[in-house]
């Protein structure tokens, strides 16, 4: 048992890495609470040390947070996952987060966004080129 732990803690410290998250319990904290999912700084810090596994609602969010699917947080196991067509850049934690909120937002006020996104991508602002 105390493998499997270790062998997620990993995973999840990785997966943080790779998503760039802090790997600390008051960041994740916070950004579970977001997500509707309340646990102690303490829990977290068991889960990153390989004392403890999260409970199936923590681990819900956690894997939502990186970006994985949470068997894949949990076992490490891969699966067949297509990637978005025409994304060049991997967003980040905070992309995502903003992307969650919008995607949580009334019809009438995602328009809006989408007005103020389309009139500022026109401003002539330098683009990125990928």
């Amino acid at each position: 048992m105390k493998r499997e732990h270790a062998a997620f803690a990993a995973r999840l410290r990785a997966a943080l890495k790779h998503a760039d998250i802090e790997p600390r319990p008051v960041v994740l904290e916070k950004l579970l609470a977001r997500h509707g999912v309340v646990v102690t700084a303490q829990a977290i810090s068991g889960w990153l040390g390989g004392r403890y596994m999260p409970k199936p609602a923590a681990l819900r969010a956690l894997a939502g947070l990186v970006g994985l699917e949470p068997y894949q947080l949990q076992y490490g196991a891969r699966s067949v996952r297509e990637e978005p067509a025409g994304w060049s850049v991997r967003p980040s934690a905070a992309d995502r987060l903003a992307i969650e909120e919008f995607l949580a937002l009334p019809q009438a006020h995602r328009a809006l966004v989408r007005e103020l996104i389309a009139a500022l991508a026109r401003s002539g602002a330098p683009r990125k080129t990928r």
